[in-house]
């Protein structure tokens, strides 16, 4: 591996190392509660973002949805709801350490609703199989892992919830690595594979994510990281 390469792999492992330390941190003060508004999460998780590492850029817009807004993929805008005390949360947060994205997601019970937690616990299993079936196939197309991704879904009891099932990470700013082709995404119509380098002939790094949701219970949940750095 050359150097380049090799620094753009610590920096990225870094990022996400220091994202998951936040989420720690996020249930730990017990930020994640009833009563309060998904924008006043939102809010207290960028200021610990900000006391911990000094955080003020963040690549794409934060997400913290509960209730009913679980059900929407990253493009929408639902309106702020008040969380419950017995709700399901997830986190979707592109904090920028270092000129390097990170890009974590996780769900959240708040409560024994053994659906939700059911929700919950098959989404980091399937991320699991997820990232398994991309390794063990070294020609694997972006279509290939969507499909393999909602497949996933029907699997474990779920409808797959967002249009695409990642897409790629690295340097800041982000827009100069990823535009709006669907090769730049883990899409159903994108046949590239995903080891094949840049235009500049870099390795390209990916983000597996895995939204899962019921419709007919109102809820949904969210699982994603680093896919391919080690």
């Amino acid at each position: 591996m050359n150097q380049s390469l090799e620094k753009k792999h610590v920096s990225l492992r870094d990022a996400e190392k220091k994202a998951e330390d936040l989420f720690k941190a996020i249930e730990e003060k017990g930020i994640l509660r009833g009563g309060v508004t998904e924008k006043q999460i939102n809010q207290e998780i960028y200021e610990l973002a900000f006391q911990m590492f000094g955080i003020k850029k963040y690549w794409h817009k934060r997400i913290v949805r509960a209730g009913r807004n679980t059900l929407y993929p990253y493009r929408e805008n639902p309106p702020d709801l008040t969380v419950s005390e017995e709700d399901i949360i997830f986190l979707d947060f592109g904090p920028i350490f270092e000129d390097w994205e990170a890009d974590f997601g996780r769900t959240y019970v708040l409560g024994e609703d053994p659906m939700k937690i059911k929700l919950r616990n098959d989404l980091e299993q399937a991320w699991e199989e997820g990232k398994a079936f991309f390794q063990s196939n070294p020609t694997i197309t972006g279509s290939e892992l969507f499909a393999f991704a909602c497949d996933l879904a029907k699997k474990y009891g779920w409808e797959f919830g967002s249009p695409i099932a990642g897409h790629l990470i690295g340097e800041f700013p982000h827009e100069q690595i990823q535009g709006d082709e669907v090769e730049n995404y883990i899409h159903p119509d994108n046949p590239v594979p995903m080891r094949e380098p840049d235009q500049n002939g870099q390795t390209r790094d990916w983000i597996l994510e895995i939204h899962f949701i019921d419709r007919e219970l109102k809820i949904g949940g969210f699982f994603e990281q680093l896919l391919t750095v080690e």
